[in-house]
């Protein structure tokens, strides 16, 4: 199975996800949970990482594990909006997936106070 933790900001702000594990859902190359998992995450990654103003720590060391932190100590009303919608984004993909799969992939969003 694969988990994912999503944080996010009392304002909604994406904080961090990470996601580990593998769906089982198929074998190496064809399973289709991780795949959507993946390519949502590292869709997220690359639209956050891109903002201006925002720190980006990213881990895609191992297979079967991604994971990222948002730090925007300083933020205007456009980046805020972006991470917010970048938050939504996530969370609606990973949640359709979860609901289609609840057996192959366990999503939990968590608010952090910040």
């Amino acid at each position: 199975m694969t988990s994912v933790l999503i944080e996010r900001g009392k304002n909604g702000m994406l904080l961090s996800c990470k996601a580990t594990g593998h769906a089982g859902y198929a074998g190496r190359g064809f399973d289709i949970v991780c795949s959507a998992v993946t390519v949502l995450v590292r869709t997220t990654m690359e639209v956050v990482s891109s903002l201006p103003g925002v720190k980006f720590d990213s881990d895609i060391s191992r297979r079967g594990n991604l994971s990222f932190t948002v730090n925007a100590d300083q933020l205007d009303d456009f980046i805020l909006a972006k991470l917010i919608y970048a938050g939504d984004f996530l969370e609606a993909g990973l949640g359709a997936v979860s609901r289609e799969y609840p057996e192959y992939l366990e999503l939990k969003t968590v608010i952090i106070e910040i």
